[in-house]
């Protein structure tokens, strides 16, 4: 039962700390760092620290809902990567990815919570992100071109900011058109026109 009461200690963490996390993730989708509170930048050790932290999490919660997985922490471009793999851990995905967003999140705050510091961990489950970045260029080439052709804006579906980071990058990589993000969470959306 301590297992679960540590879960709910982080899940019912305070409104500062949310909204710490908010400016960690606009912070990822390209916002000016500028605007950002000036940090010292972690070294490698802190990285993986911070990923040894979600590890710890993530065993916590596979151990409370009895599914096994292996855990993999590791420092990537800068940042704390925790890769869980195995077999029926779809449920941590969730549709479109929702759960695994959420979990991110969760496993973000415990790490806050330990280090005081906020974290830009990317938590990734069965693989999911690389299947749906793989996917997510597809779709931003298609824009693209969809772009060049007609020259006229093309509006895309609302997307998490780990899919608009995706989508921003191939866009940027190519010539003669730009992409921009508008809305708000969660109906955020990305706009690719010509430059």
């Amino acid at each position: 039962m301590t297992d679960q009461t540590e879960l709910d200690d982080v899940a019912v963490e305070d409104l500062a700390e949310t909204e710490t996390e908010k400016a960690a993730a606009e912070s990822e989708e390209g916002a000016d760092e500028a605007a950002a509170p000036k940090r010292k930048a972690a070294s490698d050790a802190d990285l993986f620290r911070q990923s040894e932290i979600a590890a710890d999490y993530i065993e916590g919660l596979l151990d409370i809902l009895d599914a096994d997985g292996d855990i993999d922490e590791l420092v990537s471009a800068g940042r704390p990567v925790v890769e869980v793999v195995g077999s029926r851990l779809q449920s941590l995905v969730g549709p479109r990815g929702a759960t695994l967003e959420a979990l991110q999140e969760l496993t973000r705050l415990a790490i806050f919570k330990q280090t005081g510091e906020p974290s830009r961990l990317l938590l990734d489950v069965g693989g999911y992100r690389d299947q749906r970045r793989k996917e997510l260029g597809a779709l931003a080439k298609n824009a693209v071109e969809k772009v060049k052709q007609h020259g006229e804006a093309v509006k895309l579906e609302p997307m998490s900011a780990f899919e608009r980071k995706c989508v921003h990058d191939v866009v940027n990589a190519s010539a003669g058109v730009q992409s921009e993000s508008e809305g708000v969470e969660p109906n955020r959306r990305i706009v690719v026109r010509p430059a």
